[in-house]
């Protein structure tokens, strides 16, 4: 059984590594719509669009123009994310998303962050890394 820490991941904005990624998550729907008829004991359901949508946390640099400064509220990019880095035969998703919200925050006591939600657009794709 394979199993792999956190510090392994990579973002990318198509071939742009993304820096100061602290975290990140994937989050995976599908919607379901009911086809119960009469005489049905139970409710069943049929599965008809899938989604996708998250967010990744870094550590704010104002440099990263090709990775965070790309991020900008409403725009449009191919997100790639690597659970366990991108060496070749890694696993990692892939698609569009268009940036929901940043969110930047402060305090004294802490490193200044940028949290970037995006939302899929089209297809989630699994891929391995060559």
């Amino acid at each position: 059984m394979a199993n792999h820490t956190g510090s392994e991941g990579v973002v990318k904005i198509s071939t742009n590594t993304i820096a100061e990624v602290r975290s990140w998550t994937l989050t995976n729907t599908a919607d379901t719509i009911e086809d119960t008829t009469m005489g049905d004991s139970w409710r069943s359901f049929k599965s008809v669009l899938s989604a996708f949508s998250g967010q990744v946390t870094c550590y704010w640099d104002e440099t990263d123009t090709t990775g965070q400064g790309a991020l900008t509220s409403g725009s449009t990019v191919t997100l790639n994310l690597y659970p366990e880095g991108a060496s070749t035969g890694d696993t990692y998703y892939s698609g569009s998303v268009i940036v929901t919200s940043i969110e930047r925050t402060a305090s004294f006591d802490g490193m200044v962050e940028a949290t970037f939600a995006f939302q899929g657009t089209g297809t989630l794709s699994s891929s391995t890394a060559s």
